[in-house]
């Protein structure tokens, strides 16, 4: 797990820190960047984020009209979860050209896989791109917290089946290899309460 290097920071998956990204967009618009601001997808997709960010910003400072209070922690709050949705993984297509999904659409068709089992629910799920397979595939890693009925008799066996129905989700569903699973069992509910 990562660590952010600043109170209230975000990590992106290039390990750089949103906020180092912001204090070197002048310099990158200058045409001083440096060979990883250069190649990475990652601080390209922070930077586009940002420059909307900074131009906002501008516009607002062009009124008379004082900004609310907090508006500078609402808008990279706001940022900091639309870089969470934009991290991209790239999935194999028989034609040409590139095709990608969010991790975070990822995540929510492993949690489906995880909750099609009995006494289970898929809660959590952090899916992580570690590289390419022979055939374009991407290669992922994948962390997935579930919770467990208590009233099942054999918790074994159905974090087994969650491990193979997310396998195979995994690559029926959306194309991706699961090169590793940690389930983390974190919460066991009654299912035999009624709301």
């Amino acid at each position: 797990m990562a660590v952010n290097r600043a109170k209230g920071g975000y990590e992106l998956p290039c390990e750089r820190d949103l906020e180092q990204v912001w204090d070197r967009l002048d310099e990158v618009e200058a045409g001083r960047a440096d060979q990883h601001e250069l190649t990475c997808p990652h601080c390209r997709t922070a930077r586009e984020s940002l420059r909307a960010l900074r131009d906002a910003t501008r516009e607002l400072a062009d009124h008379d009209e004082p900004p609310p209070e907090g508006l500078t922690s609402r808008i990279m709050s706001a940022v900091r979860a639309e870089m969470r949705r934009g991290h991209m993984v790239s999935l194999p297509t028989p034609e040409p050209g590139k095709l990608e999904v969010s991790e975070q659409a990822v995540a929510v068709v492993l949690r489906y896989a995880a909750d099609a089992v009995d006494g289970v629910r898929g809660r959590r799920c952090r899916v992580r791109t570690v590289g390419l397979g022979e055939l374009g595939e991407s290669l992922v890693e994948v962390e997935l917290a579930v919770a467990v009925s208590y009233r099942n008799v054999d918790a074994d066996r159905a974090l087994s089946e969650v491990r193979e129905r997310v396998g195979a989700a995994a690559a029926a569903r959306v194309g991706l290899r699961l090169v590793r699973l940690d389930l983390l069992v974190d919460d066991i509910y009654d299912d035999q309460e009624t709301e």
